[in-house]
């Protein structure tokens, strides 16, 4: 579904994406990590196309992202942001409702309201929460709620930035629970970057390293224990020796 050919991105003299080649296969799960720094967002914001690479070409179906309806384009994707990212001044089901009731396809407030509670119910949280601010929430909640937002116009695509940052071990694990399931039902292509390992087995069917601007090891997540990459290795076991050199 989604192909990045040789994809190239500097900021100034700093170079980020270094030629990258990834293919993100339709209803599968990609997971990408990689050090702090290495240009796993920038290639998330090429891929919506809010970073335009240098060089290099990223499509969506056979189409260069860069083209086309960009209404059309970016509806097909949702979107859970690291630091949830909700509007404090908004009700929690006017967040979750927040593209239902804006552009062409604008539903009515009371059909978007029961869309919002109903994608609440799937994440966990209940009706009498709809009313509340984020601020009434917790951590955790917060989340749900977030992910509410990016299934509630049931997108094709959905990326899903640091899902776990922030939470405590076992709430990080009923956020995956939930990505994993939500992500099976409908059957949508999800693209993850993370740096929580935890993570990465529950979601990934596919995992992808980005190392030095490149896609340093891709391949399924049942290989990353004997992939035989030292980089990877390094990584997954959080080991401060090794080809990866730790900034100090």
């Amino acid at each position: 579904m989604i192909t990045l050919s040789d994809v190239h991105k500097s900021f100034g003299t700093t170079p980020v994406l270094q030629g990258v080649d990834l293919t993100i296969e339709s209803g599968t799960s990609m997971v990408i990590i990689g050090g702090s720094g290495t240009g796993k967002s920038v290639l998330l914001k090429s891929v919506l196309g809010l970073v335009r690479p240098d060089s290099g070409t990223i499509t969506l179906d056979g189409k260069d992202v860069t083209r086309g309806d960009r209404d059309a384009f970016l509806a097909r994707f949702g979107m859970l942001f690291q630091g949830g990212a909700l509007f404090d001044s908004l009700p929690v089901w006017q967040n979750v409702a927040f593209r239902l009731q804006r552009g062409k396809a604008k539903r009515p407030a009371a059909e978007a309201r029961e869309i919002a509670i109903e994608k609440l119910r799937r994440v966990g949280l209940t009706p009498e929460q709809a009313d509340k601010y984020p601020a009434e929430l917790s951590g955790g909640m917060q989340k749900r709620v977030g992910l509410a937002r990016a299934i509630a116009a049931e997108p094709e695509i959905i990326f899903f930035d640091e899902p776990t940052t922030g939470l405590d071990p076992i709430m990080s694990g009923v956020i995956n629970d939930l990505i994993r399931e939500i992500v099976t039902e409908m059957g949508a292509t999800a693209m993850t970057i993370t740096h929580d390992m935890t993570s990465v087995r529950a979601i990934a069917d596919t995992v992808a390293m980005l190392h030095d601007g490149v896609i340093q090891w891709t391949g399924p997540v049942g290989e990353l224990e004997t992939s035989g990459d030292p980089y990877l290795d390094q990584f997954i076991h959080g080991r401060a020796t090794g080809p990866i050199e730790a900034v100090r």
